[in-house]
């Protein structure tokens, strides 16, 4: 990598579990301080002790903290501790804006935000998903947007920053069943883009991931599927994805799509018929 991260603070959300604790893993290994935003409260507290141990900090007690808690409060925040925890639902209304009045409660310049946070349905819309949606849409929609924009301003005052938004390669391939997730995910892949624009004179890079098929529970895959996947190159490790994520954020690239499914999905459902798209929905997906 061009540039060391080691004795940075970053701020990753979603990271209590999946890519999200992969990429804090990733972090901490390089010398970076991690502070990880989670609305799983248990998993949370695991994820702090279990990256904290990697770096023989297992002594310091595990801090986690609530939002609800006063922004000058620093009880729950060691600072011999490489990683630190907020618990959180960042689907809640001005959520962007606790986040930063708590990190500066605490004296916290983040240096580089990972806006990995996300949640997945495959279901026909209809009024009773209503409240799925409407989370869904303030998680990947509104809260990315505030996130950049408030922690992305800190860092132009600075000259200096990075900001790594997880897309999807869906954000190409809109389908039934996940209407909102692939549109809200060519929101992040088309915002990343603008923003960057605006942010690279400014010393701040930029980064969105476009992913494929990658080995985590958000997707609700069989272990046999996962296996079969991985084995044949269709389904990508967290470890390996977050390496090269982490690789193109440092060396500024603007936009990646790694996997081989990124090459082979996108043509293919291009080639087919919306009249046998609209029956293959109909037969697997719920509705």
């Amino acid at each position: 990598m061009r540039e060391s991260l080691k004795d940075m603070t970053a701020l990753v959300t979603g990271g209590s579990s999946g890519m999200g604790l992969e990429f804090s893993r990733q972090l901490v290994a390089k010398g970076c301080r991690v502070i990880i935003v989670s609305n799983r409260e248990e998993e949370l507290r695991e994820a702090v002790r279990s990256l904290n141990s990697l770096t023989n900090n297992s002594q310091s007690s595990p801090g986690v903290a609530d939002d609800k808690e006063a922004a000058g409060d620093k009880s729950a925040i060691d600072s011999r501790s490489m990683a630190e925890g907020l618990y959180m639902d960042l689907a809640q209304e001005d959520c962007a804006r606790r986040l930063l009045d708590w990190c500066d409660g605490r004296g916290l310049q983040i240096d580089i935000l990972i806006n990995n946070a996300g949640m997945f349905f495959m279901q026909y819309l209809s009024e009773e998903i209503l409240p799925k949606a409407r989370a869904m849409v303030k998680l990947h929609v509104q809260t990315v947007t505030e996130l950049c924009i408030l922690f992305g301003s800190r860092m132009k005052e600075r000259r200096k920053g990075f900001i790594l938004n997880m897309s999807s390669m869906t954000a190409a391939i809109p389908a039934p069943g996940i209407a909102i997730y692939s549109a809200s995910k060519a929101y992040i892949k088309s915002f990343g883009k603008g923003f960057g624009y605006e942010m690279r004179p400014f010393g701040v890079k930029v980064t969105t991931v476009c992913p494929a098929a990658v080995d985590t529970g958000l997707y609700n895959l069989g272990g046999k599927t996962r296996k079969t996947g991985r084995r044949l190159g269709l389904i990508q490790t967290p470890e390996a994805l977050v390496r090269r994520s982490l690789k193109a954020m440092v060396n500024g690239r603007r936009n990646i799509s790694p996997g081989l499914m990124n090459v082979i999905l996108p043509p293919l459902i291009a080639l087919l018929p919306n009249r046998l798209i609209d029956t293959l929905g109909l037969k697997w997906m719920p509705h």
